[in-house]
């Protein structure tokens, strides 16, 4: 399939009335913010019809930003069933996604050391201070005594101290809960229910 971009007035784009991916304010300002910056570099997605199939968060910054044409990539030849499950599957597998801890403080170390506003990566306040005191690991060479580390679990905003032999007792039991559930929906209650 030859992807091409379009350039299509933002009256035009329809959006999908069963979109299932919830934009915050928040979120919409982060995308204002990000398209400012970098430009709009990601194009919506659209069908034959130019129903949106990815990219709503897109168009609502672009309304915002009051931009008039919308860089598009129209997917011709999916069927409604194809159409369906990419939308879900375009948010879910970005969700997916992890993250290499110590090589993102060290970017993100990089962008402050030279002023960059850290604000348009999209991480909160304490993301970012949680991140930049990531401890790298120890060297080989390394011949000092260890240090002990606290492990911590982090709860809405409470991070609860937890020993190794803490972690490994909470891990196994949810092992023991995925494996009879084959999910890990239900876990925190599961938990709540065995303390009463």
């Amino acid at each position: 399939m030859m992807l091409k971009i379009e350039y299509l007035p933002r009256g035009k784009l329809l959006r999908y009335a069963k979109n299932s991916l919830t934009h915050s304010d928040e979120q919409v300002d982060q995308i204002v913010n990000s398209i400012r910056e970098f430009g709009f570099t990601n194009p919506v997605l659209i069908d034959e019809d130019n129903e949106i199939i990815a990219g709503h968060g897109r168009l609502t910054a672009a309304e915002v930003l009051e931009i008039e044409k919308i860089p598009v990539i129209r997917l011709t030849g999916l069927t409604p069933k194809q159409k369906k499950a990419y939308r879900i599957a375009d948010n879910k597998l970005a969700l997916n996604a992890g993250w290499d801890m110590q090589l993102l403080a060290e970017e993100v170390s990089e962008l402050v050391d030279s002023d960059f506003d850290i604000e348009l990566l999209g991480f909160s306040d304490s993301e970012i201070d949680d991140m930049l005191n990531v401890e790298p690991p120890p060297s080989e060479e390394d011949d000092a005594p260890p240090i002990v580390q606290i492990k911590y679990l982090t709860i809405d905003k409470d991070r609860i101290p937890a020993t190794d032999t803490e972690i490994a007792l909470l891990l196994d039991v949810y092992c023991q809960y995925h494996d009879a559930h084959e999910t890990h929906e239900g876990f925190v209650k599961y938990l709540a229910d065995r303390c009463q």
